[in-house]
């Protein structure tokens, strides 16, 4: 069979573009430490590593979600047990007041009540990133409206909020609600009003009401302290996702390089074949194309 110079020519080229491809692969790896550079380079692997890169991303968005719900669930608490210290306080006081006998002196107290109270309107409308804190999912609005007298004094509060909780999902199964319930929301508007009643009842110099406000004042705190014992369970929950959301990215991102990685001393091995198979191909060529039909002829 009769091979034409051309179709002989043709195939070196070919094969010397085939080893400067492979030769541009291989260095590639090297220089990247990546295997995978284009999908047709393994597709089957590139799909595995769609799957792993989505997830990784899923978590990440989980991760966020827990970082979120634990600065919420933080700034509750934070709130929560200012209140209790004021609580603390103001049972000092009523104790204080109802011992004494001049009405100067309860008044005095009274008068300290009165800053507690509106210490603790503040604390309930707390905002964290400009989301009021206490007001389930009513965000937007100051959840504790205050009714004043004619001197500005806290009359009363009301609970303007809801009792709803927005869910955050730590994972595909579970999801916590960071804020405060509706029950704790709506105890921490009857606190202030206890306040208020306390207040009140030292400003009148009535023994019996300022014994009778106490225990009521009681009742409040028992909200707040149950409330400080959940938040401090949900803080809990959520730091324990947060670590295992740390060691699923961690696993995710070694399937993900095991996929992808390139073997370096095994890749430098076959960069240096193909580098010995390029020139060798380009001295071989260099010899046949330097034949002529002088050279057949002798």
């Amino acid at each position: 069979m009769r091979v034409t110079s051309n179709t002989v020519s043709a195939n070196i080229v070919l094969q010397i573009q085939q080893l400067g491809t492979q030769q541009a692969r291989l260095q590639t790896q090297v220089s990247t430490g990546q295997r995978i550079s284009r999908p047709e380079d393994d597709p089957a692997a590139v799909g595995r590593v769609l799957n792993l890169q989505s997830e990784q991303r899923q978590i990440a968005q989980f991760s966020r979600n827990a970082s979120r719900a634990l600065e919420l669930s933080q700034a509750s608490f934070s709130g929560l047990r200012e209140l209790k210290k004021v609580a603390d306080r103001a049972t000092e006081l009523g104790t204080l007041g109802s011992g004494v006998a001049g009405a100067a002196s309860a008044a005095t107290y009274a008068s300290e009540l009165n800053q507690l109270i509106e210490h603790s309107l503040e604390l309930g409308n707390s905002r964290s990133r400009d989301d009021y804190i206490y007001g389930g999912t009513a965000v937007s609005a100051p959840p504790f409206v205050a009714t004043r007298d004619a001197q500005g004094r806290v009359t009363s509060v009301a609970y303007a909020g809801n009792a709803a909780g927005a869910a955050v999902p730590l994972s595909e199964t579970a999801s916590i609600t960071a804020s405060t319930t509706g029950t704790t929301n709506l105890g921490l508007r009857d606190f202030v009003n206890q306040l208020v009643a306390l207040r009140d009842a030292l400003n009148g110099t009535a023994p019996g009401a300022v014994s009778a406000a106490q225990i009521s004042l009681l009742a409040g705190e028992n909200v707040l302290v149950s409330a400080l014992a959940e938040h401090g369970g949900v803080q809990t929950r959520i730091e324990a996702a947060q670590s295992q959301q740390q060691d699923r990215a961690s696993s995710l991102e070694a399937l993900v390089s095991s996929e992808t990685d390139t073997d370096l001393p095994s890749t430098i091995v076959k960069l240096n074949q193909s580098q010995l198979a390029y020139q060798a191909a380009l001295q071989s060529a260099a010899n046949i194309m330097k034949l002529s039909l002088l050279d057949y002829i002798r």
